[in-house]
């Protein structure tokens, strides 16, 4: 009987165990292209840009094949291999620690392999991991700042994609066990095509993020992949990876000194504001003001912000995908970022000569700025009731999650 019912207590604790590890799948994928065409494609974009900044050409004048062109690559991507650009990103607040490996294949050539190569944010370069046999057990470890924005999404291109001969003569990974701090937290499933593979995830980081000084001083992020199994290259074992890198939360951000519209009218500068707080709010349905408490604010730090100013003299810094309110829908300088994180399904562009919603009246964008000067950012991510808020004097939305930002099975 005792050993009936140690045998069946084992049972339970691997039950438990398994049922904690969650299998997730690639909540979106895009497939990439690094053919001749798109090479080509890429070469007429740069052409287009030149023309353009140079004043020989204006976007109205161009072709519609031209405007696809410029629609589809975008500007703020240096070059085909350039994986999130210069546009607003996780990276204009995240900064990646330390990276090592278990190990990693020598260099061949001009070709390197370390560990530094899975987060080059380039598509040409991998990290090829460096024992014999197909690397069962080998792992990337990335150690972050505390001070971190949080992380939503484990972006993975798996395997040697610069070429169709790199990437089928090497191996790709088919399942990578991914640890948080060291301990187990997901296994996470990988096609075996040349694309970028989106894994959601429960926001990984510090949460509590109001007093950026205690932030710094909290414990780094750690995480782990494993690889578990393998796709076989057809000439060599070694198995590579091109990136993995991050998206998330708190990079949608105000610079210091906005000011926030409170529920008594007054107002008071964003890096003072402190949950429950109430602010401002409007219901954009029913076209009234209400009193709203903060929930959560977020602090980091920030790169590549947008100065914009308007016909008259109001100016905000912020972050490009940043939502603003037109008085019909959202826009944005960065709209398809802006989508993707927020809590709204159309999202226009935000250009000069975009007019925006304010208490007052409606506002005319006269001028666009872009530094990458780094400072302290601020925002609110949730209220208690909506998802508006005015600074400035203009409507703008809070940082709050889609609420199909995860997917885990």
């Amino acid at each position: 009987m005792k050993v009936a019912i140690s045998f069946l207590f084992i049972l339970l604790i691997v039950e438990v165990h398994s049922q904690e590890l969650k299998s997730l799948q690639p909540s979106e994928i895009r497939r990439l292209d690094f053919s001749d065409n798109a090479k080509a494609k890429w070469a007429k974009r740069d052409l287009l840009m030149e023309e353009i900044y140079d004043g020989k050409k204006e976007w109205n004048t161009l072709s519609e094949e031209d405007k696809e062109i410029m629609m589809e690559y975008g500007e703020v991507f240096e070059d085909i291999w350039d994986v999130v650009g210069g546009g607003c990103s996780w990276y204009c607040g995240g900064n990646i620690g330390n990276i090592t490996a278990s190990s990693y294949l020598k260099s061949q050539g001009t070709n390197t392999y370390e560990p530094a190569n899975i987060h080059d944010l380039s598509y040409q370069t991998a990290w090829v991991e460096g024992v014999a046999g197909y690397g069962i057990g080998e792992y990337i470890s990335y150690e972050l700042p505390p001070e971190n924005p949080r992380i939503t999404e484990i972006r993975i291109v798996n395997g040697y994609v610069k070429s169709p001969n790199a990437y089928h003569s090497n191996s790709r990974v088919r399942k990578l066990k991914m640890y948080l701090n060291d301990q187990p937290y997901a296994i996470l499933n990988l096609k075996d095509e040349v694309s970028e593979q989106v894994f959601k995830v429960n926001p990984i980081g510090h949460g509590e993020r109001s007093d950026y000084s205690q932030l710094k001083l909290k414990s780094p992020i750690k995480l782990r992949f494993e690889i578990l199994e393998v796709y076989k290259g057809s000439k060599y074992d070694d198995v590579a990876i091109s990136e993995i890198y991050f998206d998330g939360l708190d990079v949608h951000c105000f610079a210091a000194g906005t000011l926030v519209t409170m529920s008594d009218k007054s107002q008071k500068p964003i890096e003072e504001l402190v949950e429950v707080d109430s602010v401002l709010s409007f219901d954009l349905k029913t076209n009234t003001f209400f009193s709203s408490a903060i929930n959560e604010i977020s602090v980091a730090m920030h790169h590549n912000l947008a100065t914009i100013i308007f016909n008259d003299g109001t100016k905000i810094t912020s972050t490009t995908d940043h939502p603003f309110f037109d008085g019909e829908g959202w826009v944005s300088i960065d709209p398809t970022k802006t989508r993707k994180d927020y809590q709204y399904d159309k999202v226009n562009q935000l250009i000069v000569g975009s007019e925006v919603f304010s208490a007052n009246n409606v506002l005319t964008v006269t001028s666009i700025e872009i530094t990458d000067q780094s400072q302290l950012t601020y925002t609110i991510v949730k209220l208690k009731d909506g998802n508006t808020f005015f600074v400035n004097n203009l409507l703008v939305g809070t940082e709050e999650l889609r609420e199909d930002s995860f997917c885990e099975e």
